[in-house]
């Protein structure tokens, strides 16, 4: 290389051993390009002030220098990556346990149906046969109404109050139960 050559010179007669070179090692052929294109601007500017005794051995330092920082900078990315990828398949993890050991027929065991139980004791009577109607026998609120001569809105009224009180009374077990309610 001559002291003073100009970029296109020097781009055209080092650009494609150079790519091929930090290609070689990135296996990335936009960071190669990107890489390639920095070195070279870099060995002319270099060149340009003229303290430059061998342009090649120049060119390959820089090159092995940028090569370098971007595989580490891209091993520490993945390594991220990685990292965050565990954390979130730790959760799922836990998530899909959690599912497996879920048991509808535990979540209505004995001690729910118990505070169910005790808890419709404290309602009025007519509140407790509408409740039962609803929920127990699968009954429409017209078919409760035209039941027990009583309006949809007074049927409507008492299945409230009676949800009411019950999500006081189960609200530890709430978010399972009103999935199957």
């Amino acid at each position: 290389m001559k002291d003073q050559a100009t970029f296109g010179e020097i781009y055209t007669r080092h650009y494609k051993r150079s790519f091929l070179f930090v290609k070689s090692y990135v296996h990335d052929n936009m960071a190669a390009e990107d890489i390639v294109s920095e070195a070279l601007i870099s060995l002319w500017r270099a060149m340009k002030t003229g303290t430059v005794g061998n342009p090649l051995a120049l060119l390959v330092t820089i090159l092995r220098n940028e090569s370098l920082n971007y595989l580490k900078h891209e091993y520490v990315r993945r390594e991220s990556m990685e990292a965050i990828s565990q954390k979130l398949l730790r959760e799922m993890n836990y998530r899909i346990a959690s599912l497996e050991t879920c048991n509808p027929e535990e979540i209505f065991s004995a001690e729910i149906n118990e505070i169910v139980s005790r808890t419709l004791k404290t309602l009025p009577p007519k509140t407790i046969r509408i409740f039962e109607m609803s929920r127990y026998e699968q009954m429409s609120v017209r078919e409760i109404s035209d039941s027990l001569n009583l309006s949809p809105k007074s049927v409507e009224y008492h299945i409230t109050q009676s949800l009411k009180a019950l999500r006081v009374a189960l609200k530890e077990y709430l978010p399972v139960i009103l999935f199957f309610c």
